[in-house]
């Protein structure tokens, strides 16, 4: 199987190819796509380490799976489920998930501007979403970053639909004053290389 650019494989056919056990169609999926599903472990879990343990996991479970896959949606929106639910395990071993569910009233809204998530660099969103508590950035990152439902990330997380609001209010609010600080500190320190943040 070639795989320069002058010889393009579809989708499909490469697929196919994966589900018929071809290592070298394998690993050209793996290679198209470990940059973004790396981005995408990386906003879960704060040690690199961790996320490239949860791609890999990920990975070999979603070549098991590939018969599942029902062309029913995207292909990387496939695998990119596989990858959250596998950070979410990580997280779950590697981390302590607290909620903090006092510290502020859970019908609290923070003046959060529209559109925050895509003002930032790559870079700059990556690191302020790793630097919130578990809880926070869990549930921030289904939400705002995934388009998880308040109901779906109930269930994944087995906490209420308010617990989940909640989590998401403060997270916002820990981002808006965390960019602000951010802002007015040193404009010119923010870096404007690509990171492999998948948005």
């Amino acid at each position: 199987m070639k795989t320069s650019a002058a010889h393009f494989i579809p989708e499909a056919e490469l697929i196919a190819a994966c589900r018929q056990g071809n290592p070298r169609a394998q690993r050209l999926l793996y290679d198209q796509m470990a940059p973004k599903m790396l981005g995408v472990c990386l906003r879960y879990l704060r040690n690199h380490d961790d996320a490239e343990e949860a791609m890999m996991t990920g990975f070999v479970k979603a070549f098991r799976a590939l018969e599942q896959f029902r062309q029913e949606g995207s292909f990387e929106g496939w695998v990119r489920r596989i990858m959250v639910r596998e950070a979410l395990n990580q997280i779950s071993r590697r981390e302590p998930f607290m909620l903090n569910l006092d510290d502020c009233p859970a019908q609290y809204t923070p003046a959060l501007p529209a559109g925050i998530e895509s003002d930032l660099n790559a870079a700059d969103l990556l690191a302020l979403i790793q630097e919130l508590p578990a809880g926070y950035r869990t549930v921030f990152n289904l939400a705002a970053l995934e388009g998880y439902t308040h109901q779906e990330i109930a269930g994944l997380l087995g906490i209420s639909e308010g617990t989940s609001k909640s989590q998401l209010s403060k997270a916002r609010a820990l981002l808006q004053r965390r960019l602000t600080a951010l802002t007015y500190s040193s404009p010119a320190s923010h870096s404007d290389s690509p990171c492999c943040l998948a948005i």
